[in-house]
């Protein structure tokens, strides 16, 4: 990259080059990266639990809980229903929190924020 090639020409050193102009332009994809693929994997370990094919009793999953609880929504009890606005709240939280070092990162960069 233009800029990795214009500090070598200043004469910075390997570390200056990879903490100073590397690291900063990379880190705002790999947040974003990392926040999708947390929640991904929350809601594939969810799912097999869901479908049987995941954590198995006794041991405690979201997906696991709302399977067990499915058939009380028919008679209006909130049982299924609380695991699966936390597995939504979790996912909605990681993305503010990563949208929120999206921010502060793009200010480090010397971007609005």
């Amino acid at each position: 990259m233009d800029y990795v090639e214009a500090a070598r020409l200043r004469g910075e050193g390997r570390g200056w080059v990879i903490f100073r102009e590397i690291l900063p332009n990379a880190l705002s994809p790999l947040v974003a990266e990392m926040g999708m693929r947390f929640i991904f994997m929350v809601l594939f370990v969810s799912t097999l639990s869901f479908l049987g094919l995941g954590v198995q009793p006794p041991e405690a999953d979201w997906g696991g809980i709302v399977k067990e609880n499915k058939d009380g929504i028919i008679y209006g009890i909130p049982a299924a229903l609380v695991p699966a606005v936390a597995i939504a709240t979790l996912a909605i939280s990681v993305n503010l929190v990563a949208d929120w070092i999206l921010t502060r990162t793009a200010s480090l960069k010397g971007g609005r924020g």
